[in-house]
């Protein structure tokens, strides 16, 4: 079976990358959690999908001009919390999020940095959207992968890959093609996918035979595929 990692550390047990989310997560066999980490004013790490802090919280302005104490009281994990509740065993996926400011992005990825280095024993992936994050991420030897929402110039981005010494790509389930999957494993880099939740699309996504694919639930996808088996 492929890994499955819990979407916003499994947004189907509670709210996005919350303390019930988590919980739920690792109530059952889950192989990762996926989730999101902003750098707050005081160089902490929270774990927030959006740091425009109005979309989720009833704090204003962006979580990098906060305190990580004032972030806690608005009932935000940080990832000190994430990995004091989290087995080695279960893989950690941090999507580095930063709205438009690729050295803000830098910037946590070095904070990742720092904290990680008593973490070697854990397997911990930094993710991004931001190229700026997962190059960074690279430079100071943490796997790194970059998700993407298109699938064009695949060669070019395989290229890419390879000179920044990234280790894959994220890509929506929706846009796997032959192409796409070939190019980018010719270069020698990692396929993981999007959130899938049910098992007709899954069934679709493994036969391009990700390394992992994120999902809201994984215990019930697990469940569905194994009834599928059955």
């Amino acid at each position: 079976m492929v890994p499955l990692y819990a979407h916003r550390l499994g947004r189907a047990y509670g709210p996005d990358n919350s303390a019930s989310a988590l919980a739920g997560a690792l109530a059952h066999d889950v192989d990762g959690l996926e989730t999101d980490v902003c750098l707050s004013a005081d160089g902490d790490l929270v774990l927030l999908h959006d740091p425009w802090l109005p979309l989720s919280t009833g704090l204003e302005g962006f979580a990098h001009q906060r305190s990580a104490r004032e972030l806690r009281r608005a009932g935000i994990l940080t990832l000190e919390d994430l990995l004091a509740a989290t087995p080695r065993a279960v893989a950690l996926q941090l999507d580095v999020k930063a709205h438009t400011d690729p050295a803000l992005a830098a910037r946590t990825v070095d904070a990742l940095a720092s904290r990680l280095r008593s973490e070697r024993r854990r397997h911990v992936e930094v993710l991004s959207f931001t190229v700026a994050a997962c190059e960074r991420a690279a430079m100071l030897r943490l796997p790194a992968r970059l998700v993407i929402w298109a699938d064009y110039a695949p060669a070019a981005l395989a290229r890419w890959g390879r000179r920044s010494g990234v280790r894959g790509v994220c890509i929506e389930h929706f846009l796997l093609s032959v192409p796409l999957v070939t190019a980018l494993r010719a270069a020698g880099l990692s396929v993981t996918t999007g959130t899938v939740n049910d098992v007709a699309r899954l069934e679709r996504v493994l036969r391009f035979a990700p390394d992992a694919v994120t999902t809201d639930a994984p215990h019930l996808l697990r469940a569905g595929v194994s009834s599928l088996a059955a």
